[in-house]
Protein backbone atom coordinates (compact mmCIF):
# COMPACT_ATOMS: atom_id res chain seq x y z
CA UNK A 1 0.00 0.00 0.00
CA UNK A 2 0.81 3.81 -0.57
CA UNK A 3 -0.60 6.95 -0.38
CA UNK A 4 -1.49 8.25 -3.78
CA UNK A 5 -2.71 11.67 -3.42
CA UNK A 6 -4.24 14.10 -0.63
CA UNK A 7 -7.39 16.23 -1.89
CA UNK A 8 -7.61 20.35 -1.19
CA UNK A 9 -10.82 22.06 -2.94
CA UNK A 10 -10.13 25.19 -4.07
CA UNK A 11 -11.88 28.63 -4.93
CA UNK A 12 -9.77 29.37 -7.57
CA UNK A 13 -8.39 26.35 -9.59
CA UNK A 14 -5.79 28.74 -11.81
CA UNK A 15 -4.69 30.47 -8.99
CA UNK A 16 -3.68 27.31 -7.07
CA UNK A 17 -2.29 25.90 -9.97
CA UNK A 18 0.05 28.70 -10.26
CA UNK A 19 0.92 28.57 -6.78
CA UNK A 20 1.93 25.13 -6.54
CA UNK A 21 3.82 25.16 -9.89
CA UNK A 22 5.21 28.68 -10.14
CA UNK A 23 6.15 29.81 -6.08
CA UNK A 24 6.79 25.70 -4.77
CA UNK A 25 7.82 23.91 -8.19
CA UNK A 26 5.16 21.78 -8.58
CA UNK A 27 4.62 20.37 -12.06
CA UNK A 28 0.65 20.27 -13.47
CA UNK A 29 0.54 16.48 -13.94
CA UNK A 30 -2.74 15.98 -15.48
CA UNK A 31 -6.99 17.91 -15.01
CA UNK A 32 -9.85 16.94 -16.06
CA UNK A 33 -13.37 18.50 -16.70
CA UNK A 34 -16.28 16.53 -15.06
CA UNK A 35 -19.29 18.10 -16.46
CA UNK A 36 -21.93 16.16 -15.41
CA UNK A 37 -20.70 16.70 -11.35
CA UNK A 38 -20.07 20.62 -12.28
CA UNK A 39 -15.99 20.03 -11.17
CA UNK A 40 -12.13 19.84 -12.23
CA UNK A 41 -9.94 17.87 -10.81
CA UNK A 42 -5.77 19.12 -11.47
CA UNK A 43 -3.32 16.82 -9.95
CA UNK A 44 -0.07 18.57 -9.05
CA UNK A 45 3.69 17.32 -7.87
CA UNK A 46 6.84 16.74 -7.83
CA UNK A 47 7.28 13.91 -9.75
CA UNK A 48 4.88 10.93 -11.71
CA UNK A 49 1.87 9.36 -9.94
CA UNK A 50 2.99 6.12 -10.89
CA UNK A 51 6.12 7.27 -8.02
CA UNK A 52 5.30 10.08 -6.18
CA UNK A 53 2.27 10.94 -3.42
CA UNK A 54 0.89 13.88 -5.37
CA UNK A 55 -1.98 16.61 -5.34
CA UNK A 56 -5.32 16.64 -6.24
CA UNK A 57 -6.86 19.99 -6.28
CA UNK A 58 -10.76 20.26 -6.47
CA UNK A 59 -12.49 22.93 -8.16
CA UNK A 60 -16.12 22.76 -7.61
CA UNK A 61 -17.98 25.27 -10.24
CA UNK A 62 -19.52 27.77 -8.64
CA UNK A 63 -18.04 27.62 -5.33
CA UNK A 64 -15.87 30.45 -4.28
CA UNK A 65 -14.99 29.70 -0.62
CA UNK A 66 -14.78 27.29 1.87
CA UNK A 67 -15.00 27.01 5.87
CA UNK A 68 -11.27 25.35 6.88
CA UNK A 69 -12.90 24.10 9.79
CA UNK A 70 -10.04 23.30 12.95
CA UNK A 71 -9.03 19.52 11.94
CA UNK A 72 -7.20 20.25 9.21
CA UNK A 73 -3.42 20.23 9.96
CA UNK A 74 -1.21 20.92 6.91
CA UNK A 75 0.67 19.15 3.87
CA UNK A 76 4.38 19.08 4.72
CA UNK A 77 7.26 19.14 1.84
CA UNK A 78 11.08 18.28 2.40
CA UNK A 79 13.43 20.84 1.37
CA UNK A 80 17.03 21.07 1.34
CA UNK A 81 17.29 24.51 3.12
CA UNK A 82 14.65 25.87 4.66
CA UNK A 83 15.67 29.04 4.97
CA UNK A 84 16.48 29.57 1.45
CA UNK A 85 13.31 28.15 0.44
CA UNK A 86 11.47 30.13 2.44
CA UNK A 87 13.28 33.19 1.03
CA UNK A 88 12.70 32.10 -2.56
CA UNK A 89 8.77 31.09 -1.67
CA UNK A 90 8.93 34.69 -0.71
CA UNK A 91 9.95 36.78 -3.43
CA UNK A 92 7.97 34.36 -5.53
CA UNK A 93 5.17 36.18 -3.96
CA UNK A 94 4.26 33.31 -1.09
CA UNK A 95 2.81 34.00 2.00
CA UNK A 96 5.44 32.83 4.37
CA UNK A 97 2.90 31.78 8.17
CA UNK A 98 6.03 31.09 10.18
CA UNK A 99 9.65 31.94 9.76
CA UNK A 100 12.94 29.58 9.14
CA UNK A 101 13.91 28.56 12.31
CA UNK A 102 14.14 25.54 15.03
CA UNK A 103 10.75 23.69 15.70
CA UNK A 104 9.37 24.45 19.17
CA UNK A 105 10.91 21.61 21.51
CA UNK A 106 12.76 20.59 19.07
CA UNK A 107 16.06 21.34 16.55
CA UNK A 108 14.24 20.26 13.43
CA UNK A 109 14.26 23.22 10.83
CA UNK A 110 10.70 24.29 9.90
CA UNK A 111 8.65 26.72 8.22
CA UNK A 112 5.46 27.75 7.54
CA UNK A 113 3.35 28.80 4.06
CA UNK A 114 0.36 29.27 3.11
CA UNK A 115 -1.42 28.49 -0.21
CA UNK A 116 -4.29 30.98 -1.58
CA UNK A 117 -6.76 29.51 -0.28
CA UNK A 118 -5.63 29.49 3.13
CA UNK A 119 -3.91 25.79 3.70
CA UNK A 120 -0.80 25.90 5.73
CA UNK A 121 2.11 24.30 4.45
CA UNK A 122 5.25 23.05 6.11
CA UNK A 123 8.97 23.00 4.92
CA UNK A 124 11.14 20.40 6.51
CA UNK A 125 14.87 20.63 6.36
CA UNK A 126 16.19 17.44 4.77
CA UNK A 127 17.22 15.12 7.26
CA UNK A 128 21.04 14.44 6.60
Amino acid sequence: MRILHTMLRTANLERSITFYTDVLGMKLLRQKDYPDGEFTLAFIGYGDEADETVIELTYNWGVDSYDMGNAYGHIAIEVEDVYEAADAIRARGGKILREAGPMNAGTTVIAFVEDPDGYPIELIGRKR
